[in-house]
Formats: C-alpha cells, structure tokens, sequence
C-alpha cells in the first residue's frame, strides 16, 4: 500500500515568502506573488496562516530567529572551552560568529535582506528580533563583559557598549561588498580572520581608554 506525500506547502510558503520579503520588503509583495513562487492556491496563505502579516512573521518565528539563535549558540560554544575568557575572548566570539558561523551564504542574504527592511519599515517582527534574539544576546555578553568596565560604569554605558561592538560587527556583516570594493579585496575566509583581528583590536583599545577616562 502506497502512502500519500506529506503535505510540504506550509513549508514552500515560508521558504518563498522569506525570500520574497528579503529581497523587496513586505509591503511590495502580494500574496498571489508568494503562492505563485510556491505553486499553490491564494487560500493556501489563509488557511496555513490567516493572512500575510502572519505569513510574514512565522518567516522571522521559524526562520530568521532559530538561525540567529544559532548564531548565539555558535557564540558560547566558542567561549566553553576556555575557563575564564576575558573581554577580547568575547569580542572575538561574537565576530566569529557572526562573520564565520553556520549559515550558507543564501541564507546569509535571507536573514540581512529581511533584518535591513524590517528596520527600514519596523512592523511586529522588530518586537520578535528584540525578545527572542538581542534582548538573550547583550544578557550573554553583559555578563561576559562586566568584569572589564569600571564597577562604577552603570547599566546604560555597559548595554551602548556592547550595541558598538554589535554594530561594528553587523556592519562588516552587511556591508561586505563594499568592503570588498573599497579594500580590493576578496571577503574569503583569511580576510575574514584579519577583520575579526582588527575587531578585537579595535574594540579592546575603545574599552581601555573608556576606562582611562573614567579614572581621570
């Protein structure tokens, strides 16, 4: 006795709508345009989903979130084997797992395209990204990082801390092309270790005159 396939369009309506919204947003496509792309109907959306705007954020719930989990998983698995990493040990794991974790480079596009347009035109998915994602993030790194700053530094220099070392990071994550094209130079794995040695650097030597100037 044959079995009939498992129904996949749930699935093929994430996997296309995910890329349809990372490469134009969600307000420029239509609901026909993503269940033509999946090869269903119009009121497969409905009944998997309820309309577009659900659509849009079960894509970020089950596709752009457990990827950047993974990203904060690749982060502390970097900082397990060391018994008392010091700050320049957490910089490193985050750019490490930001510029060389698991994602294939279209997944890569996948998870800038949509994170760029959502923070051109926040929706609720903004809300999704901050408690699922940054919020359990900067708590990992705040907590690394800590011992580092003056005990008199309070809550808001540590958290602009960490969100300059992020951004850095994010934004040699971003804007690799461009760095490509300015530097002539090709964004392979041994530029990406020097990136990763000048992010530490750099960041080591903001944190040191960060405290200089406080014992001033």
């Amino acid at each position: 006795m044959t079995h009939p396939a498992p129904d996949n369009t749930r699935e093929r309506l994430l996997i296309q709508a995910e890329l349809l919204f990372s490469r134009k947003g969600f307000a420029a496509v239509s609901v026909r345009e993503i269940t033509s792309a999946a090869d269903t109907n119009l009121a497969a959306v409905n009944y998997h989903f309820g309309n577009k705007m659900n659509l849009y954020l079960s894509v970020f719930k089950e596709r752009w979130v457990p990827r950047a989990q993974e990203i904060r998983k690749f982060f502390k698995n970097f900082l397990s084997g060391k018994n008392h990493p010091d700050t320049s040990d957490v910089v490193r794991a985050i750019a490490t797992a930001f510029l060389e974790g698991t994602m294939t480079d279209d997944e890569q596009r996948c998870q800038i395209g949509l994170m760029q347009r959502e923070l051109a035109h926040p929706t609720e998915a903004i809300s999704i990204v901050v408690d699922e994602v940054l919020r359990p993030m900067h708590h990992d790194i705040q907590k690394q990082i800590r011992p580092s700053f003056s005990k008199k530094a309070d809550l808001e220099q540590l958290t602009l801390s960490i969100f300059s070392i992020i951004s850095m990071i994010l934004y040699f994550e971003f804007a690799r092309p461009v760095v490509s094209l300015v530097m002539n130079q090709e964004f392979d794995s041994q530029y990406k270790s020097r990136v990763i040695d000048h992010i530490v650097s750099f960041t080591m030597n903001g944190i040191n005159g960060f405290k200089e100037e406080k014992t001033i």
